[in-house]
This record gives C-alpha cells, sequence and structure tokens, in this order.
C-alpha cells in the first residue's frame, strides 16, 4: 500500500469514521485512500476553514479524533482557524495537508508553501497552531510519524497535530506498514501532592469554610461528571461553572449556583465574593470568565486548582494549592483520601439568582431575544447539544437557555471565531448521531459560512440552525457605544432571504417575526429531520446580559 493508503488504514485502526476536508489534487492520493475505505466517511465541504471547524465539532463531546484535511497551499491555510480553536480549546485534531514535490521546491509552482523565494512558510504556520508539526519525507517514515502525532494530540492537555505529505511521495509503497498504537499516557498527580491536596480540603470542610467550585471545560473533556458530581454531592459543595462547562449537570441541581463570567448569573458572581475557598477544576481563567482578568477577586481566598495543564499553575491567579493531573484522575484518588477522613456534611439550600429569575425588559411588537432564548430551551429535545456562535446571542443562549439533564451546550470558546459553530454543528452531528444538534447564532455569523448548508443537505445531516435575525453585528455595536462615546460604525448590513435560500439548497426554512410562531417551527424542524434554518427577527436594541466591565465587588 501506499502512504495515503497506510495513514487512511491506521485511522481506520484508531476508530476514526468520518474525515472532513476539500478536494484537490496535491491531496489527491488522500482522496483516493478514503474513497476506497469501508469505515471512514469523508465529508467534502464547500471552504476547507468549514472542514476544520467540523473537525473541532467532532470532538467536542467524544473521545475521538477530529481529521480534516486539504490540498497544498491556499486550502491548506484555510485550515488556520479551526486548528487555532482545537489549539485554545484542547480537541484531538489531525490536519493532513499536501505539500510541494520536491522537483519544485524553491521555483515558485503553483501553492508552493516552503517559505523559499518568496513563497509562504507552511512549516511555521502549522507549528505556531499545533501542538507540533511533521513533514514526511520518505514513505517508510509514515507509521512512525502518524503514529506519534496522534499520541501527541492526545498527550498531556491535547490539541491539534499537523502532518505535511509532499504529493510526488504521497503514492509510494511502504515497506514497513504496521498498526499504530494509541497509548494515551494519563496525567496523574503523585500519591503524596493528592494526599497533601486532600488534607487541605478536608481541613477547610471541617472548620466549615465557604467552599464553591468552579467547574470548567476540562470536566467535560475528561468525563469526570460521575466523580465530580459525587465529590461535590458527598460534601455539599456549592458549584458554578464557567460559560464553556454549561449543561455538565442539570441546571436544577440543588448546588447550582449558576454560571460566571461575563454573561453570569447574579447569584454566582455573589457566591464568588462570599467564598473563603475556590476549588478551580478544569478551567483556565479566561477574559471572559474573569471580567478581563480582574486583579483581587482571589486575593482573600484560598484557590485549589486541578488542571491537565501545569502552564495553567499561577498564569492569571496564584493557587495556593494546585494538583497537575487529569480532572477524571485526581478526583477519584481524591474521593479515595478523603473517604477516609470521616466527614459527613449536613445538606445545605442554595438560595441563587438566576438570569432566568428577573425581568426582561419587553417591548411590544418585536420579540425580545432573550425570550427567544428561553423558547428554545422550552423546546429542547431532551439529549440534543445546543452550540451558540460568537455574538450576542451567545449571551443570551448561555444566561436564559437553562439546561436539562443530558443536555449539552458549547461556544467558540478561548479563540472564539465567528461562524465556527456554524459549521461545527456538522461534525458534532456526525460524532453523536443518537443526539439533535441545534445552533444559535447571528445573522452575521450565519452569512460567513452559511454555505455549508448544502454540505448538510448534500449529506443529510439533519441540523437547525435558528438565526437571531438583527440585521447587525450586536455586541460589536454594543461595544463602540460603550467604548467610543455613544458613537458606533459599520455594523449594519443587508440580510438575504434566509427560507428562500434554505429552501433552494433543499432544506427546511421558517421565518419567525411573533414568538409564538417559534415553537410550532422549531418542533416541525425537529421532526421533519432534516436540515432546517429558522430565521427570528429579534429586537437590536436590547443590550445583552454582558457583564464583562462588572466584576465582582
Amino acid at each position: 500500500m501506499n502512504i495515503a493508503e497506510a495513514i487512511i488504514k491506521n485511522l481506520e485502526n484508531i476508530n476514526v469514521d468520518v474525515a472532513f476536508g476539500g478536494s484537490g489534487s496535491g491531496d489527491a492520493d488522500i482522496l483516493f485512500a478514503l474513497h476506497a475505505s469501508k469505515k471512514i466517511r469523508t465529508i467534502i465541504t464547500r471552504h476547507e476553514q468549514a472542514a476544520s471547524f467540523m473537525a473541532c465539532g467532532y470532538a467536542y463531546f467524544s473521545d475521538k479524533l477530529g481529521v480534516c484535511f486539504a490540498t497544498p497551499g491556499p486550502g491548506a491555510f484555510n485550515l488556520v482557524s479551526g486548528l487555532s480553536v482545537a489549539l485554545s480549546d484542547s480537541l484531538p485534531v489531525l490536519a493532513i495537508t499536501g505539500f510541494e514535490p520536491s522537483y519544485g521546491i524553491g521555483k515558485g509552482g503553483l501553492g508552493e508553501t516552503t517559505g523559499l523565494n518568496r513563497t509562504p512558510d507552511s512549516q511555521t504556520l502549522f507549528a505556531a497552531i499545533t501542538k507540533k508539526t511533521y513533514m514526511i519525507e520518505h514513505a517508510d517514515q509514515a507509521c512512525d510519524v502518524l503514529e506519534e502525532a496522534v499520541n501527541t494530540a492526545y498527550e498531556g492537555r491535547p490539541g491539534p497535530v499537523h502532518i505535511h505529505l509532499p504529493f510526488d511521495i504521497s503514492h509510494d509503497e511502504v515497506s514497513n506498514y504496521r498498526d499504530i498504537k494509541l497509548e494515551i499516557k494519563p496525567v496523574e498527580a503523585l500519591p503524596k501532592e493528592i494526599r497533601q491536596f486532600a488534607e487541605a480540603l478536608s481541613g477547610f470542610l471541617i472548620q466549615d469554610k465557604k467552599i464553591i467550585a468552579l467547574v470548567g471545560y476540562g470536566c467535560i473533556r475528561s468525563n469526570a461528571q460521575t466523580e465530580l458530581i459525587q465529590l461535590l454531592e458527598t460534601f455539599q459543595i456549592p458549584f458554578m461553572t464557567t460559560m464553556d462547562a454549561k449543561g455538565i449537570f442539570p441546571e436544577s441541581h440543588p448546588l447550582y449556583l449558576g454560571m460566571t463570567g461575563a454573561a453570569g448569573d447574579p447569584g454566582a458572581k455573589k457566591a464568588l465574593v462570599d467564598a473563603d475557598v475556590v476549588l478551580a477544576l478544569g478551567n483556565s481563567f479566561s477574559k471572559w470568565q474573569t471580567w478581563r482578568w480582574v486583579d483581587g477577586v482571589y486575593n482573600t481566598k484560598t484557590l485549589m486548582q486541578i488542571n491537565i495543564d501545569k502552564q495553567a499553575r499561577d498564569r492569571v491567579y496564584h493557587a495556593d494549592y494546585f494538583l497537575l493531573s487529569d480532572i477524571k484522575l485526581a478526583l477519584i484518588n481524591l474521593l479515595k483520601e478523603l473517604s477516609l477522613q470521616g466527614i459527613s456534611r449536613e445538606k445545605i439550600t442554595i438560595n441563587s439568582q438566576k438570569h432566568t429569575e428577573m425581568p426582561l425588559d419587553l417591548k411590544p411588537g418585536i420579540i425580545h431575544p432573550g425570550t427567544l432564548a428561553m423558547e428554545i430551551a422550552k423546546y429542547l429535545p431532551g439529549n440534543s447539544i445546543l452550540l451558540g456562535d460568537a455574538g450576542s446571542h451567545m449571551l443570551w443562549l448561555a444566561a436564559y437557555v437553562r439546561m436539562s439533564k443530558y443536555q449539552n451546550y458549547q461556544n467558540p470558546g478561548i479563540f472564539g471565531p465567528m461562524a465556527a459553530n456554524v459549521n461545527a454543528a456538522i461534525g458534532t452531528q456526525l460524532a453523536t448521531p443518537d443526539r439533535r444538534v441545534i445552533v444559535g447564532c447571528g445573522d452575521g455569523d450565519y452569512q460567513m459560512a452559511g454555505f455549508e448548508l448544502m454540505t448538510a443537505v448534500e449529506n443529510k445531516i439533519p441540523i437547525i440552525w435558528i438565526i437571531f435575525n438583527n440585521g447587525e453585528y450586536n455586541i460589536i455595536k454594543m461595544m463602540h457605544l460603550k467604548n467610543f462615546n455613544g458613537r458606533e460604525v459599520y455594523n449594519h448590513f443587508l440580510n438575504p432571504d434566509f427560507v428562500a435560500y434554505a429552501k433552494a439548497c433543499g432544506a427546511n426554512g421558517f421565518r419567525v417575526e411573533k414568538i409564538e410562531d417559534f415553537g410550532p417551527a422549531f418542533e416541525s424542524a425537529l421532526k421533519d429531520n432534516k436540515p432546517s434554518i429558522i430565521d427570528v427577527v429579534v429586537d437590536p436594541d436590547t443590550k445583552p446580559p454582558f457583564g464583562l466591565f462588572v466584576p465582582p465587588q
């Protein structure tokens, strides 16, 4: 078998079942190997950027490796945004791109990216946005390079990796083919470190300190839900989540304080102010979560942090106690140690104010985006995944959609590109075929990348896109108004007829101008089980719940 065939066969062996990418000539051997595969479904996108986002979406709520591919040059460079998301949000993604054949190096051929003679340098580019980039130079390197790359993607804090495959060797025969091994080495703290951390935590419990848990996306990536809820319920520790961890547990849980950060619930912010001890689990103290890294939040508190990434320690706030560990393993070991302490805690009652308990400033004749978010929650299927994109709608969804059991929420993460989840949804749906994936996005988001609707139609992938249609870049407008003395520029645009576009593509299309029409439209889209757009006209002048500039006092 040739190099491309060896790569695809080994991806099959580690249970990759979908790959996303663009057709081209410089990656033709990969295309033919994928076409021959009986185990990997190939999704050809309208734009390679979408493929990179889909690979991220594929990894959001699964342990699977997201795979994307592209032809050399411009096609490969179109993968940049998605790989940047994977890097910032700890998603295991493999990108495979073609590369200039050896006989053309330095000659300035079409799509050359060697960095020679005024050509772009793709090795430097991909090194900056992945954990590591590789170049296969000989056929006999293929299995070794792939094995190292895939294991690097999962090692420690997961992230993206990249492989260059030069066009002139991609069809060379591999004489030393072997099945690669995926050997994920766990990040686990030493027993002594676990014991010291447990002793400190048990001491705070015995002293009846006000302890809260700050739950981040790392708990979802680690599949630590079972151990985490055991810790919280056993020791009656109230918890709040970051926006990325929203939905890890039902938001009706009696210990749930709410979401913290820029669009956080008032009760969660108050609980953070009042806490003596903060147990930070799998979060990175991002700008959104920390009110732009405001000073003083933890000055009078004890910060106990568990993270898989050693660079997370003291990066923003000093941790008084730190465990370098996978969250799931850390909690398993902590629970063992704490069980020896014989600590019992009485059940506590949480009274924490949520956004949904506060009245909205409604106007007659137009839909309030907060009302739309609550309507989405009302009709959201029980095991669904809701993806928000970048914009004010994301804040409304995060603040006003209360997640129930077996539901999940995800936004575009720390890097946060517009339209990321408009496309990532296709990958998420293919990774979790037994769940419904719904996207809440702005009209600006959808216009950036909505042409992948045809990809969903062509591949019969039943995504529902709910467009918050306000004819503007709303969150940018609000920032302009706040920061530039009430002035704003270049935030308004015209929209196409989204319903006509959906129908032209062979999808369902619904237009909603009255809130009472949303439920029937959503139910119809869910029932039809095909790609659908629900275009909802919302009030552009309502300020989103954006507390980025209002830190805890």
